[in-house]
């Protein structure tokens, strides 16, 4: 029995043998030309497949990135100017609306120089602090990168609306298409604002004043925030305008202290106007 398995053994293996040489000289017959000429093919269409599927990845990645819009943004805002806020980290341009630039001067009631973009920014910080916080909807990305967006506060007052028909802004036409012209025509009419005084429409001014142009990097609300701070301001006493010696200050009061609104008579958001 096991002389018959050792027999069977080694006749398999000898038929395995005779099978891998009849194989081997088979392929040794196959002309050399042919066995490279069906590498190369192989070769070219495994690397054709990898150049077209990895040159659709970064298409996809593209138009995913093209077409993204984060939606909504919500958060306790940090006021950049009176047309541009901050929310974790986001610069948020109110869409449709032109407000005066930081370091806008326009004229008063009386013909004075005013500073009617850091009035602008005051006003639009002292609306958005009264009900917090702050939410936007997504438009469209302008070219300095910042979210577009329709803004409302907590209590669902839209903040464009508000700071046009305060005068605090303009209805931007090109980018409105009017939407806001109703309340403009009103705060006009009124002479509230801007419109109490004379001024140049912002996109004016910026085409003036091209170093202008570049957003502000630093929030206004930041900036009041830092110097309230180092001037270590009470509501206690009681102040008037005639005892406070700057707008900071008064702005100040009116956002922190009961008595504040006082300060303010026009309802218009700042404090002391005669200071600002």
């Amino acid at each position: 029995m096991d002389k018959y398995r050792y027999d069977n053994r080694s006749g398999q293996w000898g038929n395995r043998t005779v099978t891998k040489l009849r194989g081997a000289r088979q392929l040794a017959g196959i002309p050399k030309r042919l066995i490279f000429v069906t590498v190369a093919a192989m070769s070219a269409f495994v690397t054709q497949f990898v150049l077209r599927h990895s040159s659709r990845a970064p298409e996809i990645h593209l138009s995913s990135q093209i077409s993204h819009s984060p939606g909504l943004i919500a958060g306790v805002a940090s006021v950049i100017d009176g047309d541009t806020i901050e929310i974790h980290g986001q610069r948020i341009r109110f869409n449709g609306i032109d407000a005066p630039e930081t370091r806008q001067i326009c004229k008063n009631a009386n013909g004075a120089d005013y500073s009617c973009g850091r009035r602008s920014a005051q006003a639009l910080d002292a609306f958005l602090a009264a009900s917090r916080p702050t939410d936007c909807t997504f438009v469209t990305w302008d070219r300095y990168h910042r979210f577009v967006g329709d803004c409302r506060r907590a209590d669902g007052t839209g903040v464009a609306i508000w700071m046009v028909e305060q005068g605090q802004a303009l209805d931007w036409p090109r980018y409105s298409q009017g939407a806001y012209a109703r309340q403009q025509a009103t705060a006009k009419a009124a002479k509230v604002g801007l419109w109490a005084g004379t001024f140049q429409v912002p996109w004016e001014w910026r085409a003036a004043h091209a170093e202008g142009t570049t957003p502000s990097s630093q929030p206004f609300g930041l900036v009041s925030r830092k110097l309230v701070a180092q001037s270590g301001y009470s509501c206690q006493p009681r102040r008037t305008c005639s005892q406070i010696g700057s707008c900071d200050e008064a702005q100040w009061y009116l956002q922190n202290c009961s008595w504040g609104g006082k300060l303010d008579r026009d309802k218009d958001g700042i404090a002391c106007e005669s200071l600002c």
